[in-house]
């Protein structure tokens, strides 16, 4: 049922740095308010707490027992997704939970069971179809407005440092799951996809920093993914985040450069206001469009499925040197 109380209560379920994202998110969504958070590191928890205007809580029980609360994001690192969204969802209280959003298709198969047993949105963090010229795209593609559709690119080329890619659990995971569910909003499902990756610039750090994927979609068409925390794109029109599709009456472009403020992200050099506008747009969907409204999410946890078994493809290509099937 829809929430009909005057204020929607936020709890977050950890304070690392996208939980800054979220924050600003929920301070701008009419109607909701962040009531606290909980974090492992209690030094984080108490200066986000502060910074936010929040309550830290002492334990993640103790945030999702708190009657105030109604909704909870799941900010922690992927190995713990599925341990924090059962306890969530088991105290009734909905569910907003990070990408990638399991290790496993069981894992999110199990969300998605209890999710629907207690009739309660459990919506993964698929932020950039939140995004108006994603949206945009899509209803192009559904009408028939760019006729056949032949390609479809989904790039990004950022540099991170060692000690930031560290936190990470490789680019094949953390960027990929970005670009599967994108590509699956716009133009469905691939049928096949082969995989390569590579460490190039890590000295410890054992996980690719740069991962490409070949796929043939449903309809014929081809695909491509690049995702990479080696280099920066410095050419002219750099693919730093770039996703377009091409078809035989028209196409589409979306990136991340059309919107750059000169000051340091949180992760990276220069801030891409695009990031923020997506999680922003994210956050008021599931809290007022989701919970308020009763609609569904734009990406759904069966999205997140896919998503993970195209995921799982890219890394048997890889390991095996093989075309995968799906």
């Amino acid at each position: 049922m829809p929430i009909t109380k005057e204020t929607i209560g936020v709890g977050l379920i950890g304070a690392g740095d996208i939980s800054v994202l979220h924050a600003a998110a929920i301070k701008k969504c009419p109607g909701a308010k962040l009531v606290g958070l909980w974090n492992r590191n209690q030094d984080r928890a108490n200066q986000r707490a502060k910074e936010f205007g929040c309550k830290n809580y002492a334990s993640p029980e103790e945030l999702v027992a708190d009657p105030n609360i109604d909704a909870v994001f799941v900010l922690t690192n992927l190995e713990t997704h599925l341990e924090y969204t059962v306890q969530v969802l088991g105290m009734g209280k909905h569910v907003l939970v990070e990408k990638p959003v399991g290790v496993t298709v069981a894992e999110i198969e199990r969300m998605k069971a209890l999710a629907g047993a207690k009739d309660l949105v459990c919506m993964p963090g698929h932020n950039y179809v939140y995004e108006g010229g994603m949206v945009r795209t899509r209803e192009l593609v559904d009408n028939g407005d760019l006729g056949k559709i032949v390609s479809a690119y989904v790039m990004y080329n950022i540099h991170h440092p060692e000690e930031v890619a560290a936190r990470y659990p490789g680019v094949v995971r953390q960027i990929l799951t970005h670009h599967s569910y994108i590509m699956l909003y716009l133009v469905g499902k691939p049928v096949e996809l082969c995989a390569m990756k590579a460490t190039l610039h890590y000295k410890e750090y054992k996980e690719e920093d740069i991962a490409m994927v070949q796929m043939r979609l449903h309809n014929g068409a081809l695909a491509h993914f690049c995702a990479s925390f080696a280099a920066d794109d410095h050419a002219a029109d750099p693919w730093t985040v770039m996703v377009k599709v091409i078809g035989t009456a028209g196409s589409t472009r979306y990136s991340y450069r059309d919107h750059v403020e000169i000051k340091p992200g949180l992760v990276h050099s220069q801030t891409y206001t695009a990031y923020q506008g997506s999680i922003t747009n994210e956050v008021r969907h599931f809290l007022i469009d989701c919970l308020r409204m009763g609609q569904k999410p734009l990406s759904t946890l069966d999205d997140a499925i896919t998503a993970q078994k195209m995921i799982e493809a890219a890394e048997k290509s890889i390991a095996e040197k093989s075309v995968v099937s799906l």
